[in-house]
């Protein structure tokens, strides 16, 4: 399928250069919601890799769209920061201090590092090892659970159960409850369109965000009492260096994890149906041979790119692709555009299961802050899809997918499919 293809039929018409290109400003979320960014990246990749933005809302930002500056800017910890945030907060998020969640992927060392290692041991391959029978069984049971024949949202019924199921677990979190997880994770990231789509205030987000500290605040307190265990909350709970996290610090690394838990592997098994139902050789070469379901799971990933950038606070003036970066200035390391670069990526805009070095991608991020539950994102769209070809034919798709209006999380909301049962 060519690079015209795989944008939605709202962006057929869609002219990237028709926007003068000081004003391509990659934090709107119409974009990505439209499919439209494909074509900005495009652009930006030939005309402009390192794009300064003087935005309304963000301010002043760079856009950094090749995929070594990228790797480049992501291992550089010396003169690019990732306090205070990863987000191109508003301006008016950015002077806020009255409620400012301290989180360690928004800390540089070696702060990072002592409260990153607490809760390693959570998605660390010997609980990996051990997880994996009951995450088989659970996916089991929820592709059993499904209407065979009949229209239903896969995001649904499927990417977010089995995903929020495994955040329950990863927290020790009340089971029956375990969609406060989802909830809490969605406001988390929620851009003021979403937000206003949910029919939520600022205030209110805040509301629920309190209510997730007070929720989780008992349970670390709770499991400072108890004997050591491997969940996210023991483990904070009984470390030297995490055990006495004031609430915001705890609230920070929790929204963390909820999210990294939660986006990247939903919007995987989402965008991976899509995918294949929008290449059916690869299909068909998925069913000849399900050998390639890990390398697969790599494409996936790369494919959806489930969280579009991650952004970086300039410590110094900085020269980068014969632009310079003033200290202070808010950069944005766009994966999305990454990942599709041809220079380093062949044929990027082919979805092919077999690629080689398929893990190669930027989904994940460098350096210090690589996604430390990649594994565990990776286990899950892989134990799915070898359920998947246990049981059905095919996974058809029968409407437009529903995109999240946001530029950060690649996210699908809505996709309506009809299952195929297995004939042989």
């Amino acid at each position: 399928m060519s690079q015209a293809a795989q944008i939605s039929p709202a962006s057929d018409e869609f002219d990237p250069y028709a926007i003068p290109l000081e004003d391509i400003d990659m934090s709107n979320g119409d974009y990505f919601q439209n499919q439209q960014h494909f074509a900005l990246f495009d652009r930006l990749r030939k005309e402009d890799p390192v794009h300064f933005c003087d935005s309304e809302l963000i301010g002043r930002f760079w856009s950094i769209t090749r995929y070594e500056d990228i790797v480049a800017v992501d291992t550089n910890h010396k003169q690019f920061s990732s306090e205070p945030s990863i987000f191109l907060t508003t301006i008016e998020n950015e002077m806020d201090d009255s409620f400012r969640p301290e989180t360690f992927i928004a800390m540089d060392q070696p702060k990072h590092d002592v409260q990153r290692k607490a809760v390693t041991p959570a998605v660390a391959p010997p609980a990996l090892a051990e997880l994996e029978p009951m995450i088989r069984e659970r996916v089991g049971k929820v592709l059993d659970s499904l209407p065979v024949g009949e229209t239903f949202n896969w995001v649904e019924k499927v990417s977010i159960e089995i995903t929020t199921q495994m955040l329950a677990t990863l927290f020790a979190f009340p089971f029956e409850d375990r969609r406060k997880l989802t909830f809490w994770s969605d406001i988390a990231t929620a851009d003021p369109v979403t937000l206003a789509e949910m029919n939520l205030t600022d205030d209110e987000r805040r509301a629920a965000l309190y209510e997730c500290l007070e929720v989780f605040g008992r349970l670390y307190a709770e499991r400072a009492e108890l004997p050591p265990a491997n969940d996210f909350i023991s483990l904070m709970a009984h470390n030297e260096e995490t055990k006495k996290l004031d609430p915001m610090n705890l609230l920070g690394n929790l929204i963390l994890l909820i999210v990294g838990g939660n986006d990247t592997t939903r919007n995987s098994m989402s965008g991976g149906v899509l995918a294949l139902h929008n290449y059916p050789d690869q299909f068909a070469k998925l069913k000849a041979d399900p050998s390639l379901i890990p390398n697969m799971v790599s494409e996936i990933i790369r494919w959806q790119t489930p969280l579009a950038y991650m952004r970086r606070t300039a410590l110094e003036d900085v020269e980068l692709g014969g632009k310079t970066i003033k200290k202070g200035d808010k950069v944005a390391m766009w994966y999305a555009s990454g990942n599709r670069d041809e220079s380093v990526i062949d044929r990027p805009y082919e979805f092919l299961i077999d690629r080689p070095k398929a893990r190669q991608h930027l989904s994940f991020g460098f350096g210090i802050h690589r996604c430390m539950g990649n594994r565990v994102g990776e286990m899950q769209v892989r134990i799915l899809w070898e359920e998947i070809l246990k049981r059905f034919d095919r996974v058809e798709v029968v409407g437009e997918p529903v995109r999240l209006h946001s530029s950060f999380v690649m996210g699908i909301t809505d996709l309506p499919v009809v299952l195929h049962p297995k004939t042989s």
